[in-house]
Formats: C-alpha cells, structure tokens, sequence
C-alpha cells in the first residue's frame, strides 16, 4: 500500500484520477437513498468537502447535480400538479413544458440556471420572437390550399408570434414549479421571477345593455330555443358557460326556488369532464327569479319530451341540457348556438364569458349592493367583483357628462 494512513473518518475517501474523491450516502427528495460524490486535487481539500456533504445530507433531502430542468419538469408536473391541480390546469402546463420550457432550457442543470438569470431571459425572447407556426409544423400539417408560411418554402412568413397573454402564462408555469424546487430545497433562487416581459394590457371587454340583453333573450323565447334556459341563467344568474353546461336536474328545485351550483362540464383535450367547479367559493344555492324559474320548467318539459322521442336511444347522464338523446352538450357547439343567436337578435356579438360580465354589469347599474352582486357572480375575491363594478357603462358616462354640461351652461 502506498500513500499516507487514512485519518479517522477518512474511510470513504480514495484517489481518483489526478487527485482524490469521497462519498456520502444521501436521501433524494422522492425518498431513495444515493451515492453522492466530491472531488478534489488533494485529500485535504477532498475531506473539507466531505465533510460539508455530511453536514448537508443531515439537514434533509439532497438532489444530484445531475438533474436537468427537463428532469424536473416531469417529475413537478407528474407528482405535483397532475394529483392536485384540475385537469386543464395540468394539459396547459403540459402544453408549456412540452412546447416552449424543455425545447430551450431542458438540457440546462437545474443547479445551475439558478445562477443564470440572463440565459432565462434570452429564452423566453427567443420564443417571443419566434413563429410558432413554423417552430411547430403547424403549417406543414394544414391542407396544402391553406398554407401559407414555412411549408411553402418562401422567405415570407406569417409571422405567428405568442400573444403577451401567452409568454406570461409561460412564465408563471416555470416560476411555479421552480417555486416549488426551491421548497424542494434543490435550489436557493427563483430565476423566473427576474424575467422582464412586455406589459399585458387587458382588452377592454364587451357588455350589452339592458335592453340588448332583453332583447337576445326575447328572440331565443320567440323562436322556442332550446338553449332560452341557458341563457337565462347566463344573463340573469351569472352562471359560467361549464357550470350551466354541468347543471344536474337533481340541482333545480323549482318548489323551493332554489338552484344548486356544483358542477362543471369541461373539454379537456379529447375528454369531456363533469367535475366540480372551478373554486370552492363557486359552489352556492342562489334563489331562482320568476324568469329563470319559468325558463327552467320550460326546458324540463322539453327535456321528458326528448326522452320520450329517444326511446332506447336515450343516454341518462342526469344533466339539464343535452342533446335530444340525453348526452352532454359540446361547449363548442354551445359557442357556435350563442353566436348565432346574437346573429339572429340583431345585437353585437360578444362572448358567453361577456355574457356573464353584462350581468355584474347591469347590477352596477341597478346600485346592488357589491357584497350581493359577488355572491351572485360567486367570486372568490372582493376586488375582482369591484373591478366590474369600475366598469361604468356607457349610458351611465352619458347622462354624467350631460349633466356636467348642463351646469356649466347655466
């Protein structure tokens, strides 16, 4: 044997190449144990080290130094947000990850893009520059009367950039997750949280008045159809676009004149989803209006005809609105019902969501109090209620700049 006699302690330490190396059995933070390796040009140096790997793997979990961005993303969107986020929370993040996060920065170290902000930025201006488009194949995969950028091999391009909206929502998924590397104890620093990003600026919203609202709900009464309900409860009970799509008969009691709300209908990728609404604080138990009791008596009817037609062809998933053989109505298709309704009553067109906000809109209107208006709305917030209510309407705006005139002209 050659060489020095091993100093009390010194057990795990053994030459390595030019020098020396040491290990330190150390817990992972998915529980398995591991081998965890210093090197080093003398034994001293190497035993400094090993003794801090020591002082470290007694504090809790350690990770390799080893593990990629990629890595992590995979294990954060696996462990993390598939069991406890719902389900389009999870295929957006997917969609992130996938796309925009692990193409740039998966093959990064973990441990060290903590200390790299300035590459973090430059990613995420690449992908705000970048067609996505052509980054995709999207155009490739399109019909070829329909191309119209990198598949047709000319210098000319679409040009289809993210949207602000979109780049943030990109940074938002990695500053979580790596938010949550940080309570991992895998890293010290947020480096997403440095990015600098365009401002967002919120597209101003459309709302109807009360008599456009009338007068859409008027012409789906006239022409008998079989969304009327539907959009009752859009326009008068604020109710989103998932929840009325998810609304179970059990949930009606037209006796008490009361509506439950507690369920939600989402597509998710391929899937259709019945599940709970988007926050706790919107489950609630409203009472029905004389408008939206007699739409839903009305739509109950229809609804035990359809049955009767169906016959065996009948599918019972217990929801108010269906199809004429009982099986979910496509959110899609509710779109395409709503904007051909708009169509047909000769008002703008404005979205199912905007819908809803017409209705906090209209409320403002009728000075109810804000604290009913948001049990209405079933926000989880107070301010995001006073954001709608901020929103003064255009007649509103009128008849206040009338009067200013008329006292400045007297």
């Amino acid at each position: 044997m050659s060489g020095r006699a091993r100093a009390n302690g010194e057990g795990s330490i053994f030459p390595y190449r030019n020098g020396f190396a040491a290990y330190a059995w150390v817990v992972r933070p998915d529980g398995r144990r591991m081998r965890k390796y210093v090197y080093g040009k003398t034994r001293e140096i190497v035993h400094e080290k090993w003794i801090k790997l020591q002082q470290d793997a007694k504090q809790g979990p350690m990770t390799s130094t080893d593990m990629t961005v990629a890595d992590y993303m995979t294990y954060w969107l696996e462990e993390v947000i598939k069991p406890n986020k719902a389900p389009l929370t999870y295929a957006t993040y997917e969609t992130f990850i996938r796309l925009y996060i692990v193409p740039g920065l998966g093959a990064e170290k973990l441990s060290r893009l903590q200390v790299q902000p300035r590459k973090v930025q430059k990613w995420l201006n690449a992908v705000a520059a970048t067609c996505q488009c052509c980054a995709q194949g999207k155009d490739a995969a399109r019909h070829p009367e329909r191309r119209r950028c990198c598949a047709l091999e000319r210098p000319e391009c679409c040009e289809n950039l993210l949207s602000p909206r979109s780049l943030s929502d990109i940074r938002t998924c990695f500053r979580s997750a790596l938010s949550n590397a940080i309570d991992d104890e895998l890293i010290t620093k947020n480096v997403a949280k440095s990015i600098k990003l365009p401002t967002v600026r919120k597209p101003k919203r459309k709302r109807w008045t009360s008599e456009q609202a009338r007068q859409f709900l008027e012409s789906a009464r006239s022409d008998c159809d079989p969304f009327y309900a539907a959009y009752v409860l859009v326009l008068v009970m604020a109710m989103r676009k998932g929840e009325v799509l998810g609304l179970l008969v059990d949930a009606v009691d037209l006796d008490a004149g009361e509506l439950g709300i507690e369920h939600q209908l989402q597509r998710v990728r391929r899937q259709l989803l019945h599940r709970e609404t988007k926050t706790e604080a919107s489950d609630d138990t409203l009472p029905l209006p004389g408008i939206a009791s007699t739409a839903l008596s009305q739509r109950l009817a229809r609804r035990d005809r359809d049955r009767e037609q169906a016959g065996e062809a009948w599918q019972e998933f217990g929801l108010m609105f269906c199809t004429r053989y009982g099986t979910p109505i496509e959110p899609r298709n509710f779109n395409r019902a709503w904007d051909a309704r708009c169509r047909k009553a000769e008002v703008p067109k404005i979205s199912v969501h905007d819908g809803r906000r017409t209705c906090g809109s209209l409320l403002a209107d009728l000075d109810v109090h804000p604290r009913v208006a948001m049990r209405i709305l079933r926000h989880a917030q107070f301010a995001v209620t006073m954001e709608i209510y901020t929103e003064v309407s255009s007649e509103a705006t009128q008849a206040g700049l009338k009067r200013l005139g008329e006292s400045l002209e007297r």
